[in-house]
Order: structure tokens, then sequence, then C-alpha cells
């Protein structure tokens, strides 16, 4: 079996577009699908797709360690999202490739069921609240609907610093949830990477009481040594890990004792092969695997497989609604019970894009929304539930 070539595909999401990929094989009908959502720079992730495409024409899509490899070592300057974005899209092609052709979901080639459900956050779940009210109205939904956990972000337009009046009204939001959820739901604060250090351990005292699960990505991601400093500093865990591309780079996160959860993203750090790696070194230091799994569907799709077979993994994060075509682009079929999502047992990673579908909603360049006090605007008014 050889690769034949690589195609890829941008369909608008509301709060981004999404990057898929196609690697084709010269037997009829099996071909791999991928994701590369790079948030902000799509167009660039799909470039660097087709920049990999000609080292790829010819190569035997069954040798993954192999192209993996070949893949870094060949593009000379290593690391960074878009290379490692873009090699996890074919990475994950490549592996569901090799489940259609054998007949049996990735997850059996990883070694077989640890579980057959994964249990699963919440994120998306506070789309237009603005109101501690309204936030905690939104919380009492996604409960309703069956989750166990929520996370957000409550910091408005802060970064770096956070004045006295925004301080309070996060605080407020925070507790409001907090009496609506007690004794129903864990809570996580996302931090997206905004403070520095002085004002990460205030906001980080400020959570003590409120016994969250987690508190993420609460300082500026460029220096681990920080994180650190801070962990050995306050009460309460905190994970950590959606910007950081392959194992190298988690290697010195857990040597530095920095965090109680780690958070490889599928369609970021390295795909299937090397989020496998990254969960069997977080578990030499017993930090528990929790993907970040913001994306769209083919990365949710990959990351149940990984879900499924990883001894090390607690919790995947899910988005509780989406616009109204994630259902049209794609044949994802969700299962979800109790907080729980079901593994699906169909060869490879289990889904299929639609091309026709994914070409009604053209690439529309996003700007980051995190600092400009729209961070809830992240779905149409129609937004959709795809867990009811």
């Amino acid at each position: 079996m050889k690769i034949t070539g690589i195609k890829t595909f941008i369909c608008f999401a509301h709060r981004t577009n999404w990057v898929f990929v196609k690697v084709y094989t010269d037997q009829p009908g099996l071909w791999g699908t991928g994701e590369a959502t790079l948030e902000y720079k799509e167009l660039t992730v799909a470039a660097a797709c087709m920049e990999l495409e000609r080292n790829l024409i010819g190569r035997d899509p069954r040798d993954i360690e192999s192209i993996w490899h070949d893949s870094y070592r060949n593009a000379y300057w290593r690391g960074g999202a878009v290379l490692m974005s873009a090699m996890s899209a074919i990475d994950i092609a490549l592996w569901d490739i090799l489940g259609k052709e054998l007949g049996v979901p990735v997850w059996r080639l990883l070694g077989g069921q640890v579980r057959d459900c994964v249990p699963c956050y919440a994120n998306g779940w506070f789309v237009s609240a603005k109101t501690p009210e309204e936030f905690a109205e939104k919380a009492n939904i996604a409960i309703e609907t069956g989750f166990k956990a929520l996370k957000w972000d409550p910091f408005g337009i802060s970064y770096r610093s956070i004045d006295s009046s925004q301080f309070d009204r996060s605080i407020c939001c925070i507790n409001s949830v907090a009496e609506t959820v007690k004794g129903k739901a864990e809570l996580m604060i996302e931090g997206h990477g905004r403070f520095d250090l002085p004002t990460a351990l205030r906001i980080g005292k400020a959570l003590e009481p409120y016994n969250i699960l987690w508190f993420e990505e609460p300082i500026i991601p460029d220096t681990i040594e920080a994180l650190a400093d801070l962990r050995s500093r306050i009460n309460i865990p905190l994970s950590f890990g959606e910007r950081l591309y392959g194992r190298w780079s988690f290697r010195t996160l857990l040597e530095s004792r920095a965090c109680d959860y780690v958070q490889p993203d599928v369609s970021h750090a390295g795909g299937i092969t090397e989020l496998r790696n990254i969960a069997v070194l977080a578990d030499t230091h017993h930090i528990p695997f929790c993907p970040h799994n913001p994306s769209g569907p083919v990365a949710n799709a990959a990351t149940l497989q990984l879900a499924a077979s990883q001894p090390s993994f607690f919790l995947l994060e899910t988005m509780a609604s989406d616009v109204p075509w994630r259902s049209e682009i794609c044949n994802e079929n969700i299962r979800f019970s109790e907080g729980k999502m079901k593994i699906p047992d169909q060869p490879g990673i289990g889904i299929e894009i639609n091309e026709a579908e994914i070409a009604k909603h053209p690439y529309q360049p996003i700007e980051l929304r995190h600092y400009r006090g729209t961070l809830t605007e992240i779905q149409p008014e129609n937004t959709k539930s795809f867990f009811q």
C-alpha cells in the first residue's frame, strides 16, 4: 500500500475554523482523516500539511512511526505549533487508515480498551453569559444535560494583571456558579495563560476556598519555572499543556513538578503517536492525562481512541454545544449519558467528513476573543447541544 496524496478542508465553525486532512492511498476507497485545527492560523497549518505531502508520496501509510520521525527530522526547524499540528493531522489519518485496513478501532491497535466510556467535562456551556446570574443559569442547564464537571474563564479582558473591579467580578461569578453546582459537579477555572506570577498567585489564593478540580494555564505559558514556582505557593491543583508540543516539552513540564494534570492536544502535540508517548511519560510521574479537546469532531474522535486505551487518562474536555452544521459536515455519533461519552467501536477513528457540506461553510478569518470581552460569544444564536 502507498500514499498517493493529501488534501485539506477548512470549515468555518464560528469560534474558529476546523482544518481537516485526508491522506489517500492506492487502495480503492481507503483513506484516513485527521484534524489540524490551529486557531487563528488555519491557512498556515493547511499549507504546512501540503508541504509535508511531497515527502509522503509513495510511502507505506502503515509505517506510522517512521513517517512521524522522518517528518519531524526533515523539517529541520523542529517543534512549534504549525509543524506539530500538521504532523498531528497526518498521524491521526495514518492510524485511521491502519484501523480501517484491519477492520478494528484504533484503540484496539493501541493495546485494547482500559474503559468503554470516558468521563467528560463541559467547555462552551456558558455561551452568551455575561453576568454571574447568567453563568449560574447556564451551569444549571449543563448539569441537567448530564455533565458532572464544568470549566470556564471568568477573567474578562485581563492580561498580566487584574484590576480590583474585575477581580471582584470574577470571584463573584465563580461564587455564583459554585453555589449552583455544589454537590453536583466539579469546577475548573480557565486562565488561558493570562497572568504574571504575582497576579496568578493572588487569584490562586482566592480560589482555595472553592475546592476546584484545577486552575488551568494560570500563568503566561512561556516559562515552566514560573509555573512550578506558583504551584509551590498555592493550595489548588494546576493543569497545563495545551500549548506544548512533543514529548520533550512535556518531559520538562513533568520533571519541573509544575502541574498536577497534563493537557496535550491530539491535533497539536503530535497526533495519536505522540500523545501515547506523553501519556506514558505522565504516568511515570503519577500525573493524570487529561487531553485538551475543544476542537472539531475528528480531533474528538481521535482523542476518544486514546482515552479508551491509556490507563493514566482521567477526564476528557468536551464542547457542550457547537454550530448546528457540526452534525452535517461529518457522521459523528456521540453517545453521552451520566457525564460519560461512549467509546465508538467502528474501524479506524470511527468518523468520516462530508466534503460537500464542508464546502458550504468556507473559511472566515477569526480574531482572538480572549482579551476583547467577547469570550462567551463563541457560538451563533442557534447553537446546538450534541449531548441531549
